[in-house]
């Protein structure tokens, strides 16, 4: 899942975070297999996180609910592209791939139409690789989570797999499998689709990936194939360091963490995706005062619309509309004074994000800002006034940076959700533990989680 849907005027450098493997040294373990009782054990898996600007200057329109009800996931792509380092098949053929928490199949480029330079997956120099018949159970029963369901391409009788994003970019191709490699540890049989055509709104971030990495609960996901119990991560907000945890690691510097469950639906609702890391959040605070808002307007309504989802691929956090309108006008008036307007009714940020400042250019750093907790169902997330304006690449009226709130309208995107993203993330170490049923997180300086691991 992702959100590409920027503002008339606007410009946005795109953050990609790399991730190179690293074997920490625990006695905690990973989980290569579905969790049973007996299964054997092995060293979580560590990696890096280091920062890259990407520049993007596509844009795309918002979709509507009936759109997005065909696409069967939330009409939008991150604007922030999370990269893992891999290598897949036999020999190797390395593979940066983007991180997408929001997302079930992986897929890899395997031709390159566009430009000889983008890196692709060449399926034909690996031995291992092997497309998936249109007769196998799997195409028909591990399909079953994704919002496109798979075909049969009568002219090779192979699995054809199809994705597609609200900015119009696609992607399609055969259900294979090979060999995926990710640090020292292989994972035989790995199933992802090897695309060989689509369409693109993003050539600049493609010109830097070689496909996508699903991170979500359905069956095809890494998180499922790999059995992995447990994740986390840590992004700094200072500086360009990070971490990306596979497994289980006891770290009790972190300190206690907080936790909400995630929220379990069993019943299919049209508007509702099962398989994202939903939690549910009841409330909103700036500077201690709760907004005047019932519960009800957080909870799904009868279609499943209305569901919170943290995700890792989205930058910025979207709240649907009476609670985006409650909150901005909280914040502005707690701002008043200390913050000066942008007068430009034409200029809203990645088109859903109408509340911005000017702040000179010369001006060493932001004043000091309310603070924002978002509250869930047994903890709070706080949002530091730090963490609540960002400066718009390009974007400057005279001597004036502008500044954004960085809080967006659900509804001027036609996202039928609240999602909350990987910018008020930034300093938390984020749990997500799919055999409680649960996501965690702790404050933390990430810039320093990453040294004391011997990462930075």
């Amino acid at each position: 899942m992702s959100m590409a849907v920027l503002g008339h005027r606007s410009r946005l450098h795109h953050l990609a975070f790399l991730f190179f493997a690293a074997i920490f040294d625990s006695k905690c373990t990973l989980s290569l297999s579905p969790p049973t009782p007996n299964r054997q054990q092995q060293q979580p898996l560590l990696l890096t996180l280091k920062t890259q600007h990407v520049p993007r200057l596509s844009s795309s329109l918002p979709r509507t609910r009936a759109t997005a009800a065909a696409a069967g996931k939330l009409p939008f792509r991150h604007n922030v592209t999370l990269t893992v380092s891999l290598s897949v098949g036999s020999p190797p053929q390395p593979a940066t791939m983007v991180l997408d928490t929001g997302s079930e199949l992986s897929w890899l480029r395997c031709t390159s139409p566009s430009s000889p330079s983008q890196p692709v997956f060449r399926p034909l120099a690996s031995k291992s690789y092997a497309p998936v018949p249109c007769f196998s159970p799997t195409c028909s029963a591990r399909t079953r989570d994704l919002p496109v369901p798979a075909s049969c391409d009568p002219g090779t009788k192979q699995c054809h797999v199809v994705v597609s994003y609200a900015d119009a970019s696609s992607a399609e191709g055969a259900l294979a499998s090979d060999t995926l490699l990710i640090g020292p540890s292989a994972r035989p049989g790995f199933l992802y689709g090897c695309m060989d055509s689509g369409q693109s709104s993003s050539p600049d971030e493609d010109s830097k990936t070689t496909g996508l990495m699903g991170m979500n609960r359905g069956s095809l996901s890494l998180v499922t194939q790999m059995g992995l119990a447990k994740f986390a991560y840590c992004i700094s907000g200072l500086d360009s360091s990070g971490v990306l945890l596979l497994g289980e690691a006891g770290f009790h510097w972190v300190g206690p963490l907080n936790y909400t469950p995630l929220v379990q639906i069993s019943t299919p609702l049209p508007y509702f995706d099962r398989v994202a890391y939903t939690v549910q959040m009841e409330g909103i605070k700036v500077s201690g005062k709760v907004l005047p808002l019932p519960k009800s307007v957080f909870e799904p309504d009868h279609t499943g619309a209305g569901q919170t989802m943290v995700d890792s691929g989205t930058q910025f956090t979207f709240l649907l509309g009476p609670v985006y309108t409650e909150l901005k006008n909280e914040f502005a008036r707690q701002a008043r004074g200390a913050l000066r307007a942008l007068d430009d009714p034409n200029f809203v940020f990645q088109g859903a994000m109408d509340l911005c400042y000017l702040v000179p250019s010369a001006r060493p750093e932001l004043p000091e800002l309310p603070e924002v907790r978002l509250v869930f169902q047994g903890a709070e997330m706080s949002v530091p006034g730090r963490k609540l304006l960002y400066r718009v690449p390009g974007e400057r009226r005279g001597t004036d940076w502008v500044y954004c709130f960085t809080f967006g309208n659900s509804d001027l995107l036609g996202i039928e959700a609240f999602v909350i993203g990987h910018h008020h993330q930034q300093d938390l170490w984020m749990e997500f533990d799919l055999e409680r049923s649960r996501v965690g997180f702790a404050e933390v300086r990430c810039d320093l989680a990453s040294q004391r691991l011997g990462l930075g």
